[in-house]
């Protein structure tokens, strides 16, 4: 069998999480072929992963390179006209749905395989219709208020925007047995093409939910409210369109079940696997730390909230006077002024030396086994390593109670709110005050990482996953939903509904 799998901006040019998954993934089957087909920046990077026997090839196909382009005159065709108007009305009038969206994808793409569909997106019949398009639509609810004004120079930026975000449509992917995007957006545009050329069946994954997490980032971003309105318009119609598309849906955690239930997805189409990883890699230390020490393994990173963690462990130290915080990971590209606004909080709070960066740490276990409890402060999870790693290294956790964090922890650590550093300072305060507590919740997680959370059932559940689909596409019917079955005891913290 052969895997077609489809990845933006993570593997096997970037370290984190999903490239981590996605290399436990390849090199674990490795009675399947694998080829990579990675949307990147500009096409330059090279890769940070030494490529397993059975990955075949890796396709870098970058999104964001500049072409040059000038905007022409010229009308693309009439025909071109009739699906860039049905393609701005469904992003000016939510009321539309997918169905027009999934219409013009699909006509787009086969423009992009005949002409420069970019030239044709950015040309001047194509901003005068959005800005007809968005000037035509009024809210049919008062209260939504007008929308907001859409100068050229905001249909010119977010047709730039959506132009390098649809580029994917102008790609036929390699054949393959299966086409499987490890997050929506732009990589599910690749599986949506491999599965209209080649007739396989397309499977996604959700690491994190990506249409609440571009609405985390373009909120932010200095775009006016016009263009922050249209484009997480495309992203929502996008993400929507690709949850019809699926043959099977496959999450990492239930917490993104719910979000893509909610966004569309049919209940029946989805498949959550939880990650998993190799304990022995992971194993409890003979013996803790001589100084009280709590510590945190990932990169520095907004999303990580080390603010937070910081001011709580500024609570902390005043209650344990030795605590310390040892924070291992590395500070990414990009988010260098990040590390100095945490730098510069620790001066300010009076931590220096106590409250320490240490950089990346090999092997990972170091890191947890470095410390008496491992500390998770993040806003945003899906079901992130660092825990069920620090989990089956035997250590109590304290843990932000976001995505799908409560289903890895389950009553084997302690939640709480994100962004409230004095929960987090009481929780990491009462484990380091009370060894018999600590020692016994870290035991309870070590065994629920080994019933639930092994690298052997990941792959397993892979594997069938994968004869699943490929024998539903062939006998053309819907995969079914894999049941429960031993796994009814795993309940998610707080609402009482078991993850199946």
């Amino acid at each position: 069998m052969k895997i077609a799998l489809i990845t933006e901006g993570t593997y096997p040019f970037v370290v984190g999480g999903v490239s981590v998954w996605c290399d436990q993934l390849i090199r674990g089957l490795h009675d399947f072929e694998f080829e990579v087909v990675a949307l990147t920046g500009n096409g330059l990077e090279t890769s940070a992963y030494p490529p397993p026997p059975n990955l075949k090839a890796v396709h870098n196909f970058p999104l964001w390179n500049a072409e040059r382009r000038s905007r022409t005159r010229n009308r693309p065709s009439r025909w071109f006209d009739q699906v860039h108007h049905s393609f701005v009305t469904a992003l000016t009038q939510p009321n539309w749905g997918t169905t027009y969206f999934l219409w013009a994808l699909r006509a787009m793409a086969g423009y992009a395989q005949q002409a420069d569909l970019g030239a044709a997106l950015l040309s001047e019949a194509s901003l005068g219709r959005l800005i007809k398009a968005w000037k035509e639509y009024q809210p049919q609810d008062p209260a939504n208020g007008p929308l907001p004004n859409l100068t050229l120079q905001d249909a010119l930026l977010a047709s730039e925007l959506i132009e390098h975000l649809l580029r994917p449509l102008r790609l036929v992917p390699p054949k393959a047995d299966v086409y499987h995007a490890v997050s929506n957006g732009p990589a599910a545009l690749v599986g949506m093409m491999g599965k209209w050329h080649h007739a396989a069946p397309f499977v996604l994954t959700e690491h994190g939910v990506y249409l609440r997490e571009r609405y985390l980032s373009y909120l932010q971003a200095p775009y006016s409210p016009a263009v922050q309105t249209l484009i997480l318009n495309f992203f929502r119609l996008l993400s929507s369109t690709a949850y019809r598309m699926a043959d099977l849906i496959v999450p990492v955690s239930d917490y993104n079940r719910r979000w893509e239930e909610r966004n569309g997805a049919f209940p029946s189409s989805i498949r959550p696997i939880h990650n998993g990883i190799d304990p022995a890699q992971f194993p409890p230390p003979a013996q803790e730390p001589e100084v009280p020490t709590l510590t945190f393994v990932g990169r520095i990173d907004p999303l990580k909230d080390l603010h937070t963690l910081i001011e709580s462990f500024a609570y902390t130290k005043e209650r344990v006077p030795n605590a310390r915080l040892r924070m291992f990971g590395p500070t990414p590209a990009g988010n260098e002024r990040y590390r100095e606004s945490c730098e510069k909080l620790i001066e300010e709070l009076g931590l220096q030396g106590a409250a320490t960066f240490e950089g990346r740490i090999s092997p990972a276990a170091r890191g947890y086994q470095a410390g008496h409890v491992a500390v998770l402060s993040s806003i945003s999870e899906s079901f992130p390593y660092a825990v069920i790693e620090a989990m089956s290294c035997g250590r109590a956790t304290v843990s932000t109670d976001v995505g799908g964090v409560s289903e890895a922890v389950g009553d084997a650590g302690i939640l709480v709110p994100a962004r409230d550093p004095v929960a987090m300072g009481e929780a990491c305060t009462a484990l380091l005050m009370d060894p018999q507590r600590r020692t016994e919740m870290g035991k309870a997680a070590r065994e629920r990482v080994l019933k639930y959370f092994t690298l052997e059932r990941f792959l397993n559940d892979y594997r069938k996953m994968y004869q699943d689909v490929v024998f539903a596409a062939q006998a053309g019917r819907v995969p079914v939903q894999e049941e429960a079955k031993d796994r009814a005891d795993l309940m998610l913290v707080g609402s009482g509904e078991a993850v199946t």
